[in-house]
């Protein structure tokens, strides 16, 4: 397979790490296989694999430390993945900027299905179908109280111009919102617009994800007024009047 997607395996579990590098070579995948958290770092050092499959219990430096680490440096996928299945890991995994959480053991076709789910969010144009973009385009920008995103670029800078680090489905979240200013959205409505289906609209992902977003763009997290909550219903963008 030509360019094939580089997936990195990190589990303490040599038995964990063989089965999924045959299965994920067996689909075409590149695999790298690291048993621990130094490894990993290593790893990342010389490559940028496109995902992580990221186990939350490992020796030493744990998952979720590991997890945060990527995140801060690279713009890629991230699964974390448990034996334990415990809420908290989940919740915790996503505040840490995880993409996904998948509790062992799981279905090969349930990890296929959502590791392609969570590549297509990190798609970018490449070759003839990106040198598309009209240069003479001006950027859309769009002033979230203090902050400026670039609906163009993805990126969201602070008033000093400086850029702020998002996630791909932060971006994806805040896009939703700002585009649909002063309308309430439930949940099940920000899930399907931006098409994370696979993400459980009963557990706390969207709430969790509209907290990371507030504490990089409230002036007060605590008591946020662009991103509002609608008691019983979802959240709602408000532009601030200047």
């Amino acid at each position: 397979m030509t360019d094939a997607v580089c997936v990195l395996v990190v589990d303490d579990d040599a038995d964990v790490r063989d089965l999924l590098d045959d299965y994920l070579s067996e689909q075409g995948y590149q695999v790298l296989l690291a048993e621990n958290a130094a490894t990993a770092r290593g790893l990342l050092e010389g490559k940028s694999p496109n995902l992580v499959l990221l186990d939350v219990g490992l020796p030493g430096e744990d998952g979720l430390s590991l997890a945060r680490h990527i995140r801060e440096r690279l713009d890629i996928g991230i699964i974390m993945v448990s034996g334990a299945g415990e809420t908290v890991d989940r919740i915790v995994g996503l505040e840490v900027g995880a993409d996904d959480y998948l509790a062992k053991p799981f279905d090969p076709r349930e990890l296929k299905a959502r590791l392609k789910s969570v590549l297509r969010r990190y798609e970018r144009p490449v070759g003839p179908e990106a040198a598309t973009v009209p240069e003479a385009e001006p950027a859309r920008r769009v002033a979230i109280g203090a902050c400026v995103l670039d609906l163009d670029s993805h990126q969201l800078f602070d008033a000093e111009g400086g850029e702020i680090s998002l996630t791909r489905m932060e971006f994806e979240l805040l896009e939703v919102l700002v585009q649909r200013p002063n309308r309430p959205l439930t949940r099940d409505q920000l899930l399907n617009i931006t098409q994370n289906r696979d993400w459980d609209p009963f557990d706390r992902s969207v709430d969790i994800r509209v907290a990371r977003l507030r504490r990089k763009i409230e002036a007060d997290p605590e008591k946020p007024q662009c991103i509002r909550t609608v008691r019983g219903l979802g959240y709602m963008y408000v532009p601030l009047r200047t």
